[in-house]
């Protein structure tokens, strides 16, 4: 079943500040400092979401807080920008009405992490898909590439949005996410040049400096040391917190991830070096004839590869530093730049190649993000815009100046909504409107945008009036023709009163603004309106042969000049305002108010005066006081029956009626005043909020009453239970005791039984014992007596033959005595064959037995160890013993070889690929294969040849190629040839006649020549069709090469190359084999 919550549940403070009482500011500071001290830093007015930055991570953003507002009505949850998020997303997805989410507060209040919170949880409760997910991917990973290149370190924010961000999410039918589109507003190009103590320039400056490759900063012509360039400053240019290395890497993901191609990245990385390069440059006056000073570049070397990164002739851009062209109508006129002017066309160049840069990538994102299908989408807009400024050093300057408009304008929609929002549910419940007074900042508004005389209007026609325009002439304008406004004041204007406040200087003016007086300072109003770049700098940089320099510098195309003065920064700012109000105008709002708690941007810290003055400009008592003015409380029917159905006897436990009939029978029980109340169609509205606390408290005391009756049921239920379980128990316990005492009695007559049993059968057994012991006795006895009658019969027997036999009967006990000992120690021998040894004989009468008996044994555990052996091991030995009758002492390399074990294979040609080739050309099984040494009869010289023996026939074949040389079959072989010494050389000789004796004999030489010669000769001795090969053994041999035959004699005598045997030429007819002394 599930828990219905409520917001008035488990409340700390006030979640809705509609319902606090009483209400003033210090009451809701108060309210917002007990619920910030509780970890509560969302709070409500009405559907307007207060958001308090915690500065630290909460654990109120998990996966499980997703689901838990998910589908949930806006009152049901404690508050949560969740809860705002899915009231829009559900009226978006299920009521077909266009959202926007407003976001406000003023720097490091925390309205970037509220929009992409916002993001995130549209991005979780949306539909899934693969292409919905791409999306989603997309429309998240544009954020930290905006963060990137928009946002900056201050005073107050350690990553502050410069710019403010309007993005249109577009959604199909079902609620999931088609695309997007961006709107950027007013990016503070001004940081690009210059930054306040204790700020830094834009992060990605800092993020390309520390995170790129090596190769990268090559490339882009760059070093890591910060201090190298002018435009970084260098007090903060490391900040506790922020990663810029890791930030890089996931800036480069993100635009991966966005769309952006590689060379796409390549170029951006490329503009902003530029913009770095730029800052470097530095002027020197240079006189002319004239008397005018001339701007010339000092160093370079930055200009040189400032102008290699965008393409630019070096001599173009320098020149356009140097000299101004301007043109009216068919004149023009080439001025010189002094080095202020040059130092001032330097910075307008690094502003606007910046600015532009950063509305390309904006576009650039948008074509990526953007809705394929052109079919009509659900939008939802998020707006993400800064917050009213006022620095309390009176530093306020035309950045600010606008910044306060578009709140003042944000205001001024604000009420007009929220009041609409307000008439039209009074109208959809039937409840009578009456008309809310409220301050209408349209007014301060007028002032400020009239087309007439507005001070922006003004200030486009100061810019555009020809002759000396300073800031001081736009201040006597608006000394002059706003002097009678009330919400405008200045010293130098015609009304008195301002004449003597010493808290306005002569240089500033001040306007009343909806969130309080703010002092600009007039200085530099003219010349950030104008945001003027000389033509000639932009044609420069048209002419650059950079991929995107055309796209961001349009105007300096020499075909398209036009002469016509490009908008002031003013202007633009004010319509693109005017088509953001139109666009929201056309949306359903939400509304997230964020604030700051401390300006040391650290957690636990709330500073009463600082959140005083937010909450004063961003117009939130204003707010509550709108929402209360009619009905301050509404609830569905259902929800309040729900809720305070116990206070009535009538509605508890259950209503069966229609659930309006239900509430008023319950307010009519709780007597509460009919002029607090009214009846809409769908929705109880209560006026005051002490009425709706008093409900409150009675169904706090009416939870009390019945906690206190479920609990008294509850423990008479848990006694009788309890009760019963004991009654239970007492039965098994007294049933299993009763078995337990039965089970006993018996256990005990059941043992006396054995005990008697026992000595029953002990005393029977005890009679059966000695009666047996009698019996053995008595048997014992006639035994004994049997045994010496008999003995003393055998030796009166024996005393009669004694004398004639005794001494044969003495010898054969001795001998059989000493051949059993001598038997016995026979035993000791070992059943090895190796093993010689043998008892010695220990009486001459044995000679002939022990010589016998040591041969017969020899021979009976040869057989026995024979008998051990494989037919493959038997082989082996069959082979060795072969050897032996051939070779033993008649060749002197045959010891060296009795050791060593006849392997055959050598080459495992079964195995190595190598010889694969080689394997199939042989259809016989290799009984045989080695390497050997094929010796030519021209030089005595050896070629290796892998020789491979057969059944029928030996192989000749190349080491290398495995190709066949010869094939000889086996009955052509005549002979083998070998020395008496040491060496491996053999000759083997063919059948003069035969196919193969064309080719002569064969002289070989090899390490295993035993194995080769025993192997030839057992083929030879086995087979039965062709007769048995000799054997010849001599140190002097004829062989037989074609048709001359050469004697191969053998000498000792140490060869040159070692102790290796070497064969040598000595004439046509000999040849000579050297071999090493033994």
């Amino acid at each position: 079943m599930e828990v219905k919550t409520s917001l008035l549940d488990n409340m700390i403070g006030v979640g809705d500040m509609v319902l606090l009482e009483p209400l003033n500011e210090d009451s809701f500071i108060e309210n917002l400092r007990n619920r910030f001290d509780h970890n509560e830093i969302y709070t409500y007015i009405g559907s307007v979401v207060i958001s308090m930055n915690p500065y630290r991570s909460l654990p109120i953003y998990t996966p499980q807080k997703v689901e838990e507002y998910r589908n949930r009505n806006f009152y049901e949850l404690s508050p949560h920008i969740y809860a705002l998020a899915d009231e829009a997303y559900r009226s978006l997805r299920d009521q077909d009405k266009d959202q926007c989410i407003l976001i406000t507060g003023e720097s490091g209040a925390g309205k970037t992490e509220a929009s992409k919170l916002v993001m995130s949880y549209v991005a979780a409760v949306c539909g899934k898909g693969q292409e919905v997910n791409k999306v989603k991917e997309q429309l998240l990973q544009s954020n930290p590439v905006l963060e990137a290149f928009g946002n900056a370190k201050t005073m107050r924010n350690d990553n502050s949005s410069r710019f403010g961000k309007y993005m249109d999410i577009e959604f199909d039918f079902k609620g999931d996410p088609l695309g997007g589109v961006i709107s950027n507003y007013l990016l503070e190009k001004s940081r690009v040049c210059k930054q306040p103590r204790g700020e830094r320039n834009f992060h990605i400056f800092y993020q390309l400096l520390s995170g790129a490759s090596d190769d990268t900063l090559m490339k882009l012509k760059l070093d890591r040391d910060f201090s190298k360039y002018n435009y970084l400053s260098l007090d903060s240019a490391n900040v506790n917190g922020l990663d810029d290395a890791a930030s890089f890497r996931t800036v480069r993901n993100a635009m991966q991830i966005v769309g952006f191609m590689e060379a796409e990245v390549q170029s951006v990385l490329e503009l902003v070096a530029a913009v770095l390069k730029l800052g470097n440059i530095e002027f020197k006056p240079e006189s002319r004839i004239n008397g005018f000073d001339e701007s010339r570049v000092k160093d370079k070397n930055d200009l040189k590869e400032m102008c290699e990164l965008l393409g630019i002739e070096q001599s173009v851009l320098e020149r356009a530093f140097s000299y101004r062209t301007v043109e009216a109508k068919m004149e023009k006129m080439s001025t010189t730049l002094n080095v202020a002017q040059a130092y001032y066309a330097r910075d307008a160049l690094a502003k606007n190649l910046y600015s532009r840069l950063f509305s390309w990538l904006v576009t650039r994102i948008n074509e990526s993000i953007k809705a394929q299908a052109k079919t009509r989408h659900k939008v939802m807009g998020v707006l993400d815009i800064y917050g009213f400024e006022i620095f309390e050093d009176g530093d306020n300057s035309f950045e600010q100046f606008i910044i306060n408009y578009c709140n003042e304008k944000l205001q001024q929609i604000f009420i007009e909504l929220t009041l609409r929002e307000e008439q039209e549910e009074y109208i959809r419940e039937d409840i009578e409107w009456t008309n809310i007074e409220y301050f209408n900042n349209a007014v301060i508004c007028d002032l400020i945008e009239n087309n007439q005389n507005g001070i922006l209007a003004m200030l486009d026609e100061e810019c555009l009036r020809p002759g000396t325009v300073t800031d001081d002439t736009f201040l006597d304008k608006l000394n002059t023709i706003c002097a009678e406004h009330q919400h405008f004041e200045s010293r130098l204007s015609k009304n008195s009163k301002f004449l003597t406040d010493h808290s306005l200087p002569h240089s500033c003016f001040r306007i009343q603004h909806y969130a309080g007086k703010v002092l600009y300072r007039v200085e530099g109003f003219v010349d950030k309106n104008n945001d003027l770049l000389y033509r000639d700098l932009s044609q420069a940089m048209y002419k650059a042969t950079h991929s995107l320099m055309r796209q961001l510098f349009p105007e300096g195309n020499p075909a398209k000049v036009n002469l016509k003065r490009p908008p002031t920064a003013g202007f633009q700012f004010k319509a693109s305002v005017g088509v953001l109000m139109k666009n929201l105008q056309t949306k359903n709002p939400n509304y997230i108010r964020c604030i700051k708690p401390n300006d040391k941007k650290v957690a636990h810290i709330f500073t009463d005066s600082l959140v005083c003055h937010q909450v004063r400009y961003l117009g939130l008592m204003e707010n509550v006081r709108v929402r209360r003015a009619g009905y301050a409380f509404r609830q569905p029917y259902e929800s309040c029956l729900e809720r305070y159905k116990m206070l009535c006897k009538k509605t508890w436990p259950q209503w069966r009626g229609p659930t309006r009939d239900g509430v008023e029978v319950l307010l009519t029980d709780c007597s509460v005043p009919s002029e607090e109340f009214a009846y809409g169609r769908s929705k109880i509205f209560i006026r005051n909020p002490r009425t709706l606390f008093t409900l409150e408290e009675r169904r706090r005391a009416c939870l009390e009453d019945l906690a206190t009756l479920i609990q008294k049921i509850y423990r008479g239920w848990k006694s009788r239970t309890h009760f019963l379980l004991l009654k239970k128990s007492q039965v098994v316990v007294a049933a299993w005791y009763r078995r337990y005492a039965q089970q006993n009695k018996y256990q005990k007559i059941k043992s006396a039984t054995l005990v008697m049993q026992s000595f029953i059968r002990g005393w029977k057994a005890r009679n059966i014992l000695r009666q047996l012991k009698y019996e053995k006795r008595c048997k014992e006895a006639v035994t004994t007596i049997a045994a010496y009658w008999h003995g003393t019969q055998v030796r009166r027997e024996y005393r009669k033959f004694f004398r004639a036999n005794a001494g044969k009967k003495i010898y054969d006990f001795t001998i059989q005595r000493i051949m059993q000992k001598y038997f016995l120690g026979l035993k000791t021998t070992t059943m090895s064959p190796m093993d010689n040894t043998w008892p010695t004989q220990p009486y001459g009468f044995l000679e002939g037995a022990h010589t016998e008996l040591r041969r017969i044994f020899h021979l009976w555990r040869c057989k026995k160890y024979r008998g051990q052996f494989t037919e493959e091991k038997k082989s082996v030995y069959e082979e060795k013993l072969e050897a032996s009758e051939i070779f033993k002492d008649k060749k002197a390399l045959y010891p060296s070889s009795v050791s060593q074990p006849f392997k055959g294979d050598y080459l495992e040609i079964q195995k190595n690929p190598k010889y694969q080739k080689l394997n199939g050309a042989v259809e016989e099984k290799v009984l045989l294969a080695d390497l050997v040494n094929k010796i030519n009869r021209a030089n005595g010289k050896g070629s290796p040849r892998l020789f491979l023996l057969t059944k029928s026939n030996f192989v000749l074949a190349d080491q290398k190629t495995g190709q066949v040389k010869a094939s000889v079959p086996l009955p052509d072989l005549a002979s083998v040839s070998v020395s008496t010494q040491s060496d491996g050389f053999f000759a083997l000789k063919l059948k003069e006649g035969s196919a193969s004796a064309s080719k002569g004999d064969f002289l070989l030489s090899s390490e295993h020549l035993i194995e080769i010669i025993t192997k030839l000769h057992r083929i030879g001795t086995t087979a039965a069709d062709r007769d048995q090969i000799n054997i010849d053994i001599s140190d002097e041999f004829l062989v037989q090469f074609k048709q001359d035959k050469v004697c191969v004699k053998f000498i000792q005598g140490g060869p040159k190359n070692g102790n290796s045997a070497a064969c040598k030429r000595k004439n046509n007819r000999l040849l000579e084999v050297s071999v090493p002394s033994p």
